[in-house]
């Protein structure tokens, strides 16, 4: 099993994608960004992440957190999918998942959506109207991770 290296106070690992459908990149420049200057490791995996590099760069990775963003308006469905065999899978199951943006083609899908998403296994969603500092306060608020990558 890989170890993830401890990290100073509240620095985490946040590994940063898209769903597979999904070719913007603004977005994650402002994502990256945004968790950089909050003092976090990113890892990006830019745009159109097929399913299963996402899953082999979570086992790989152990991040503290999953981000995903989505513009294109297939989140509901894609994002579904993805966190599906995310927590199937024994080594990635329970790192921490959070998705947001255009979550609908048909405009702001809102509750139903983020219900959806959140039945499907995200801790979190975030419409494309979410406040940023909420992001800063689930990665505040996740444990600690031990040396070898277990909550303390």
């Amino acid at each position: 099993m890989r170890t993830v290296a401890q990290r100073d106070g509240g620095r985490r690992r946040v590994l940063l994608s898209t769903v597979s459908s999904d070719a913007h990149t603004w977005n994650l420049v402002f994502l990256r960004m945004l968790l950089e200057e909050m003092g976090h490791e990113v890892v990006g995996l830019g745009p159109c992440v097929p399913d299963r590099l996402l899953l082999e760069t979570v086992r790989r990775t152990r991040p503290d957190l999953l981000v995903i963003s989505t513009v294109n308006g297939h989140g509901r469905l894609d994002g579904a999918r993805v966190i599906r065999a995310l927590r199937a899978d024994p080594v990635a199951r329970d790192v921490p998942a959070v998705i947001g943006g255009k979550l609908g083609i048909d405009g702001d899908e809102g509750a139903a959506a983020a219900r959806a998403l959140v039945e499907a296994g995200f801790d979190a969603v975030f419409t494309d109207t979410a406040d940023t500092a909420l992001i800063g306060r689930i990665l505040g608020a996740l444990p600690q991770r031990a040396a070898e990558g277990r909550a303390v």
